[in-house]
């Protein structure tokens, strides 16, 4: 697939920005590098990117109001920031503002490689049955939710998660499993972001007042509750 994929690379540092461009062309990926934010949104009303890497500490306008141009504008395309900041109230808000992963510099190209492999593989093969629990529904091949009649505005990992545990409502889904399926089955590096996109989805399909859909299993997965 690597070979019709488009991948923008907005940083401006010149030394990774090069260094990511040479290595992504020699993996076969359509690669196009822009060295500032307002050139990034730009490069993507022209020609929509399949995926974007997204530098946060950029100058003039910020990574984190790129990441939300972008993903109002274009919620399809999947976007991967890349940061120098590691604490977690800047993951917190780089994934709020429509980024479905994160990695943190200095960072393997191997590793980043493979997250961008993940992205992308997510776009193949899905299923085209409703899969649905109570008022909660999917429709896979449209990557549309509904709780009852209202239609949920997810991103593309929080979809994902609530599609893989609908699959198995009412058993627990392994923190493994969980991160094999939607993101990698190589996956490098920390699980952080798992908790992060969970949190997000329980904030969309909870009900103020009721009990929760999905349930931690402290150490083991998450279990979507049958209603």
């Amino acid at each position: 697939m690597s070979g019709s994929s488009r991948v923008l690379v907005i940083e401006d540092d010149e030394r990774i920005g090069a260094s990511l461009e040479r290595a992504l062309r020699g993996t076969g990926y359509d690669t196009r590098w822009e060295r500032s934010g307002e050139a990034g949104v730009r490069a993507c009303a022209a020609n929509a990117p399949d995926l974007v890497l997204l530098d946060l500490g950029l100058p003039g306008m910020d990574g984190l109001e790129v990441c939300r141009q972008i993903h109002a504008h274009h919620p399809a395309i999947d976007i991967v920031v890349l940061t120098a900041r590691d604490e977690e109230l800047d993951v917190v808000v780089g994934l709020d503002a429509g980024a479905v992963d994160y990695i943190t510099k200095p960072f393997r190209l191997a590793e980043l490689l493979a997250r961008i492999r993940a992205q992308l593989r997510r776009h193949e093969g899905s299923p085209s049955a409703v899969t649905s629990s109570g008022d909660l529904r999917i429709e896979p091949d449209a990557r549309r939710a509904w709780l009852g009649t209202l239609e949920l505005e997810l991103r593309a990992k929080e979809f994902d998660l609530l599609a893989r545990l609908l699959a198995d409502t009412g058993s627990v889904v392994t923190r493994e499993a969980l991160m094999s399926d939607v993101w990698d089955e190589h996956w490098f590096g920390s699980t952080k972001t798992l908790d992060f996109h969970i949190a997000a989805l329980r904030r969309k399909i909870d009900h103020e007042g009721t009990p929760g859909r999905i349930s931690t299993l402290r150490g083991v997965g998450y279990r979507l509750e049958n209603p």
